[in-house]
């Protein structure tokens, strides 16, 4: 049995199950098309835009990928064809695919990023709760129009205090009846927002706003990373503990933000957090993001990916993103 199979409080909760009544539930991730997302910068940490798919070479285990759809930022998404001209998004499925089950029958859903944030309200952030929401509505208020945004709330237990909309209001509304709670479930709650997450085609983050302690959660923290990395969700985590105060939890912090191709912050107070939030939405608009079907690959546990720019001067730009994923019947 691997770690899949110990991760028993998410689908338990996502069927609004006791977790506890039904041990020996097993989460399990799908992969069939890759959504991979990443970021450009040269050796100052300016983000290079305005590429192509065709400066771009995808390997996964060393296995040349061809990609199917690119998009920057929050324009768009564009078809590749085999020749390398580029279309406007239709429907479309793989050959032999309902395009209802690819997500491709949407269009739409390949505009802009889906934006899941998780705002700690254990009883852990009671000092800095209110700074806490008002960085978190101006971060929501200054994203993309084309984004969307879900709010989540945690404690000992989960709340979807917004689902995910581009109505910000609502998202604002939604988190302003927080309220300072429990005990604090971190990665039991993660877990649960990945679910949601995944089961949204297009290119999706989820958002972390914690003290950090985790006292509650039945799930580890590598676990729930995995999940992530395997889904293409890049988690984003803004600390409001300092580094050093809680080692523990910043080095997952930063072992979660790496591995999933996001980034850690670390923010005590309300003007590093306003910061950590604004270098967060200039990543999201300055991204690329590209789906492949993967090529013919025996290898059914971890496959890395490798992305590439073989031009001269783009072996000197850095590239961060997911190093690889577990494919689907892969454990």
């Amino acid at each position: 049995m691997n770690r899949y199979s110990t991760l028993l409080l998410g689908i338990a909760g996502c069927l609004g199950i006791n977790a506890q009544e039904r041990p020996g539930t097993v989460f399990r991730v799908k992969v069939d098309m890759v959504v991979l997302s990443f970021t450009v910068t040269d050796s100052k940490g300016h983000y290079i835009t305005g590429l192509k798919p065709g400066d771009f070479r995808i390997r996964e285990d060393n296995i040349p990928e061809k990609i199917g759809t690119f998009a920057e930022g929050s324009k768009p998404a564009v078809l590749v064809l085999e020749d390398g001209a580029m279309r406007p998004m239709v429907a479309a499925a793989k050959p032999g695919e309902d395009a209802a089950g690819s997500g491709l029958d949407r269009p739409e859903a390949f505009v802009g990023t889906n934006v899941f944030v998780l705002f700690d309200t254990s009883n852990y952030m009671y000092r800095g709760f209110v700074y806490a929401s008002d960085a978190i509505a101006d971060f929501v208020r200054g994203l993309d129009r084309a984004d969307s945004v879900a709010v989540y709330t945690f404690s000992r237990n989960l709340s979807r205090a917004a689902l995910l909309t581009r109505d910000r209001g609502q998202a604002i509304f939604g988190l302003q009846k927080a309220v300072a709670g429990d005990d604090a479930a971190l990665y039991n709650t993660l877990l649960l927002t990945l679910h949601d997450a995944g089961k949204v085609p297009g290119r999706k983050v989820v958002i972390v706003f914690s003290n950090g302690p985790d006292n509650a959660s039945m799930v580890a923290p590598d676990d729930v990373r995995a999940v992530a990395e395997d889904e293409g969700i890049p988690i984003y985590v803004i600390s409001t503990s300092e580094v050093n105060k809680d080692a523990i939890s910043s080095d997952v912090f930063k072992r979660i933000a790496q591995r999933t191709g996001g980034q850690a912050f670390f923010a005590k107070t309300w003007q590093k957090q306003v910061e950590a939030f604004e270098s967060i939405r200039e990543a999201l608009g300055n991204s690329y993001t590209i789906t492949y079907y993967p090529a013919p690959n025996p290898n059914e546990g971890f496959r890395k990916i490798s992305v590439e720019i073989p031009s001269d001067v783009g072996k000197k730009y850095r590239i961060r993103a997911r190093p690889g994923y577990r494919p689907r019947g892969g454990f």
